[in-house]
């Protein structure tokens, strides 16, 4: 995925006066204690793994699409017998983004992602305690990359964590919503 100079620029921009704002809002006088966004980790797990070895290729096929960037495979760490899992065996795939691939993911993810899917209300606004959101969605389909594909018998969900360095949940709320994340409103 290449981009212009001119979208970098957008990217960054659109960052900064959203940590700006989050400055702003909460009275921060120190650039340094404003929270930032550290790392995005999209996780997919796939219990049709155990049965069909060409689903983890499919899923790291997608994935690699709608991040714009190479994922892992994530392997067994022990063996149970119940669910038919050996010990090595790949059971999903993940992908961490950091600069640049992170920012695109993450405005394409408010902007054009979750206004596809249907019937939305906006996003649960509850974060893990040290300032991470989490965000599962049940469909991978609802990403433009996934239909231009042509993969629709892949019908999984996937896991997006957002992390974050502030510690604490209303920094990392305010720098969210700042950045257009669109939480439920009570």
């Amino acid at each position: 995925m290449e981009f212009k100079l001119e979208n970098k620029d957008i990217l960054k921009t659109w960052y900064k006066d959203a940590r700006n704002k989050v400055k702003e809002n909460l009275g921060i006088k120190n650039p340094m204690a404003v929270p930032a966004i550290s790392k995005i980790v999209i996780n997919i797990g796939l219990k049709e793994a155990v049965s069909n070895s060409k689903v983890i290729t499919l899923a790291t096929n997608v994935l690699s699409e709608i991040a714009g960037q190479l994922p892992v495979k994530a392997l067994a760490k022990k063996s149970i017998a119940g669910f038919k899992i050996r010990d090595g065996m790949p059971i999903g795939t993940f992908v961490t983004l950091r600069g640049l691939n992170m920012f695109v993911f993450l405005n394409k993810l408010i902007n054009l992602t979750l206004p596809k899917v249907r019937d939305f209300q906006g996003v649960p606004v509850k974060l893990d305690g040290r300032g991470n959101y989490n965000l599962g969605i049940k469909d991978i389909n609802v990403f433009p990359e996934a239909e231009v594909s042509g993969i629709s018998e892949l019908s999984t969900g996937l896991n997006i964590t957002i992390v974050t360095n502030s510690g604490d949940d209303k920094k990392a709320k305010e720098l969210l919503a700042s950045l257009g994340m669109p939480f439920i409103r009570k």
